[in-house]
């Protein structure tokens, strides 16, 4: 993963701020100097990150610094994203990317507003892979929503519909196709004959897919509002309509406990299901996302304190498209003897032998179902069928995925922490909280331990263990 640093230039002549400057290690042989196009007060530079001052002091010196720093935060995280989808970059590739982030209008092309609202979407989501604001992973979300978008302009007869005429009427209409699809797929066979039968649509979508395709499609509108291509984003007309089809629903949460766990832990299986049963073990250690763990390499791993953690930025996306912080797990040493038993064998720098996409029989959300199946791991959890509108209760290995390991960490971690309001001193999400304290690797390594029943243990800089 790439690394900034970031510095301060001198004054700017005629000016009393000053331009940060970045250092961007792409990797061990490609490291680039470059401006950021970023200005502060230098006096509110310290130690890397830009210091707010705790009011106005006449100048506006703090609403200007709250703005540079969530600049940097954002254009920090874009060009990690970017180096990370372009290993050979030069230092002129990144002084445009850095320039397009800050001006995106200089490279709208003049004849945007003429085009099909699917063709300017493709070409702003393509846009956005190219920058960094978006992984692959999301991109191909994004894909989907522009194909559900084609195919229902061309059902109702407004192929190449521009953005100018796609109003909150048309949202509505699209939202009861996203539905209803399925219905379709005969009278207009057409449409479907590049499709496999997984991606066809056979039956009703769920409220909750329905509606992160919508909230894609109003990233979106938001940008092109953003940039002035439209006035005002349509999502914005929808009035009280907007939080029924915006609305997730999930059903209750559905994890492993600890003696389900435990038995896993403790239980051999066959060597078909050892590799599944040593990734799926590591990743309810770690909770990440799927996206995210198969991506772990070992340049991932830091130390602190004789700690190892896992350090990454989560490539699923906050509503404004950027994550700013990076995620710091410590690895327990449950996580470490598995990862340490992989280390000679893997050739790539790899975490671990990372099973491939997909859900076939070599995939790993099958693999886990046939890991709980052999454990006999059968207890029955809650499944809401929209269809039938009632619950359908279904044994948990028949369910299970990759989501249920991160289920699995958080429903263990929670129950080992002591709720921070307990005590009655602040009120339930109280802010002044945060500002007191500040949980560390080392109390967050305990913390681990003790929900997995691990004990601790430290190392040195080669991830050799010197103490228990």
């Amino acid at each position: 993963m790439a690394k900034i640093d970031v510095s301060i230039s001198s004054l700017i002549n005629g000016s009393d701020k000053s331009e940060l400057l970045f250092r961007v290690n792409v990797n061990r042989n490609i490291r680039l100097r470059v401006k950021s196009g970023i200005y502060v007060y230098p006096n509110r530079f310290k130690n890397g990150t830009i210091v707010l001052p705790r009011a106005e002091d006449g100048k506006g010196t703090r609403k200007e610094m709250l703005e540079a720093s969530n600049t940097l935060s954002n254009l920090t995280v874009s060009i990690i994203n970017f180096c990370e989808i372009h290993k050979d970059l030069t230092k002129d590739d990144l002084t445009v990317f850095i320039d397009k982030f800050h001006n995106p209008q200089k490279y709208i092309k003049v004849d945007d507003k003429k085009e099909p609202l699917c063709e300017m979407f493709q070409h702003y989501v393509d846009g956005w892979l190219d920058t960094g604001v978006i992984g692959s992973g999301r991109k191909k979300h994004y894909d989907v929503v522009i194909r559900e978008l084609t195919r229902f302009f061309i059902i109702n007869g407004i192929d190449g519909c521009p953005v100018e005429d796609f109003n909150k009427d048309t949202i509505l209409r699209f939202r009861d196709f996203l539905r209803t699809e399925y219905k379709l797929v005969d009278k207009y066979p057409g449409l479907y004959v590049d499709m496999n039968s997984r991606n066809r649509p056979s039956k009703e979508r769920s409220q909750n897919t329905i509606a992160e395709k919508l909230l894609l499609l109003q990233a979106f509108m938001v940008e092109l509002e953003s940039n002035d291509i439209i006035p005002v984003s349509p999502f914005r007309k929808i009035g009280k309509e907007k939080e029924a089809i915006m609305k997730q629903q999930y059903d209750e949460p559905i994890f492993l406990t600890k003696v389900e766990f435990n038995a896993i832990l403790t239980k051999d299986c066959p060597e078909s299901l050892q590799r599944v049963k040593d990734i799926f073990i590591v990743q309810c250690c770690f909770g990440c996302r799927i996206g995210d763990f198969r991506r772990f390499t070992f340049d991932n791993i830091s130390i602190e304190e004789g700690i190892p953690f896992v350090h990454y930025l989560p490539q699923k996306t906050h509503k404004d498209g950027l994550i700013r912080t990076e995620i710091r797990t410590p690895i327990i040493r449950l996580a470490y003897d598995i990862i340490i038993k992989y280390r000679r064998e893997l050739s790539n720098n790899a975490l671990l032998p990372y099973y491939p996409e997909g859900n076939g029989e070599t995939g790993y959300n099958y693999q886990i179902k046939q890991l709980l199946e052999y454990y006999e791991i059968s207890r029955k959890v809650a499944m809401f069928n929209t269809a039938l509108k009632v619950n359908e209760y279904k044994s948990i290995y028949e369910v299970a995925s990759s989501k249920l390991a991160r289920k699995t960490h958080v429903d263990l971690m929670n129950k080992v922490q002591v709720d921070k309001y307990a005590a009655g001193l602040h009120a339930e999400n109280s802010s002044a909280v945060e500002r007191y304290t500040n949980m560390g690797i080392k109390e967050r390594f305990i913390l681990m331990c003790a929900a997995f029943g691990c004990e601790g243990y430290i190392v040195n800089n080669t991830l050799d263990i010197v103490h228990n």
